[in-house]
């Protein structure tokens, strides 16, 4: 089946609420309906750094990725943060969040980054299976306080 990735569009609101979900399942996280709803509105706002595409075939939503263009003190040229990726269980090992991701590298050499940078889990393996042939670790370390 063909795959298509492009921009969300009112649309998919339905679609990608599910996925989101399963994306929050996976990391084990609950994310509150306000931030969620916030969240769909910046990907629908021109004036927003806040992107998301979304991974489509047979009229049907397989995968998702935000990402979020910003400034950076170590470069001239904005940087792009790939925050969250994901498949659904089902279609993995598709090529799908290849896509995906390669969407982003896309979009940010478009808006002229000059990095395109992401976290993920220390436990997601089968994630950064693919990830070690798209990009290198940095060899930082996130910390993190709560306020």
């Amino acid at each position: 089946m063909p795959i298509l990735i492009r921009p969300v569009t009112q649309d998919d609101k339905k679609s990608w609420e599910t996925l989101w979900k399963g994306y929050q399942a996976f990391y084990k996280t609950d994310i509150p309906a306000a931030a969620t709803n916030l969240t769909w509105s910046r990907f629908l706002d021109e004036a927003e750094p806040v992107n998301a595409f979304v991974a489509e075939g047979n009229s049907k939503l397989f995968g998702l990725v935000h990402f979020i263009f910003h400034r950076n003190t170590w470069m001239m040229e904005p940087v792009c943060y790939l925050q969250d990726l994901f498949t659904d269980e089902s279609s993995r090992g598709q090529g799908i969040g290849r896509k995906l991701i390669e969407a982003v590298y896309e979009e940010a050499r478009t808006q002229k980054c000059s990095r395109v940078y992401w976290l993920t889990h220390e436990t997601n393996n089968q994630a950064m299976t693919l990830y070690d042939k798209l990009a290198e670790k940095s060899g930082f370390l996130q910390y993190r306080k709560q306020l």
